[in-house]
């Protein structure tokens, strides 16, 4: 059945310090599209931050806002208020703290507007106590860092999540796909193919495709065997499996196992099961304030000592200097 031409949406976009450019650009580039398609502005947007200044992406491009947020507060009651707001964050999620915006993000909810993030906004929402026994989506990348700190939160690693009047997605090109969803909800499926065919991609992805490569391609291995254990790997980093657990449970013998990594992986099961838990830990190390000893042990590490070790031996540097690049970076950037 055919949606009613006459529906409009008005849209705020808030912009974080250092936001993502593609995923931004991606969200307000479709629903651009879709307006020149239905030939009128059903979607409308305005730019917003804190304070009605510039916000410099992590790009180094500086975009200039509409709004500030005692504009938008004052926005609530009137006639501009909109049926939307999408955080956009990027890098350094973890630093942005602001109790007027967690306000509000919680008042803009309560008062029925829906509201989401693109990329790693999420942060912002779970922040402001929306995210609490809500389904949502971040990047890969920080979705370690997100879990720690945001328990309540029922984070997954998709490419958007929709949890009643909550949008989440994880980034990238992600944020087309939820704002086709939008469309969708709006319009139908005729415009959203309309939509697609503009912006030259071929399909729809729908929110539970995953947002990185299959192990396959991106590790370049072959062998299935080698692969279900390296996915029964990175589904037990906190409490790490024993070679034998792994080998019962991939209904292979050890030395089979060690055989098979070696040539597929160049190094032992061992040795990749070590580096993929400190990876993780890198992760939390950059995303987080949890103390050294917490992220060893969420990385399955007996003592913060042997974590240290191991983590120096890998990246030439403790995980103190690490947390203290970051801290430079950080300040650097500002």
């Amino acid at each position: 059945m055919n949606k009613p031409l006459t529906k409009k949406r008005s849209l705020v976009f808030f912009l974080v310090p250092n936001f993502s450019m593609l995923p931004f650009s991606a969200a307000i580039e479709t629903l651009r599209i879709a307006n020149r398609m239905l030939g009128y502005e059903a979607y409308t947007w305005r730019l917003a931050s804190t304070d009605g200044q510039k916000v410099y992406s992590s790009a180094g491009i500086a975009l200039e806002v509409n709004t500030s947020l005692a504009d938008e507060r004052k926005a609530l009651a009137g006639e501009n208020r909109p049926s939307m707001v999408l955080v956009c964050s990027g890098v350094y999620v973890e630093e942005f703290q602001n109790k007027s915006v967690n306000a509000w993000l919680r008042e803009v909810y309560n008062r029925g507007v829906a509201v989401g993030s693109l990329c790693t906004g999420a942060h912002v929402l779970a922040s402001a106590g929306l995210l609490t026994g809500k389904r949502c989506a971040i990047h890969w990348e920080n979705l370690p860092g997100f879990s720690e700190n945001f328990p309540q939160a029922e984070v997954y690693a998709d490419l958007y999540e929709i949890d009643s009047n909550i949008y989440t997605c994880a980034g990238g090109t992600a944020s087309l796909d939820m704002m086709l969803n939008l469309i969708d909800q709006d319009f139908g499926e005729n415009l959203v193919n309309r939509v697609c065919e503009q912006a030259l991609t071929d399909r729809v992805r729908g929110p539970h495709d995953r947002q990185r490569l299959p192990l396959r391609a991106r590790l370049g291995v072959q062998n299935s065997k080698v692969l279900s254990i390296i996915e029964l790997m990175e589904s037990n980093l906190a409490e790490p499996l024993s070679l034998l657990e792994i080998a019962e449970n991939a209904d292979l013998s050890r030395r089979q196992i060690e055989r098979l990594f070696r040539q597929e992986m160049g190094r032992s099961p061992a040795r990749y099961y070590l580096e993929i838990r400190l990876d993780r830990a890198r992760h939390l190390l950059i995303q987080s304030s949890m103390p050294v000893v917490e992220v060893a042990v969420a990385c399955g590490f007996v003592s913060a000592s042997h974590f240290s070790k191991c983590y120096r031996e890998l990246y030439n540097r403790s995980p103190q200097q690490e947390r203290a690049e970051r801290k430079l970076t950080l300040q650097m950037v500002r």
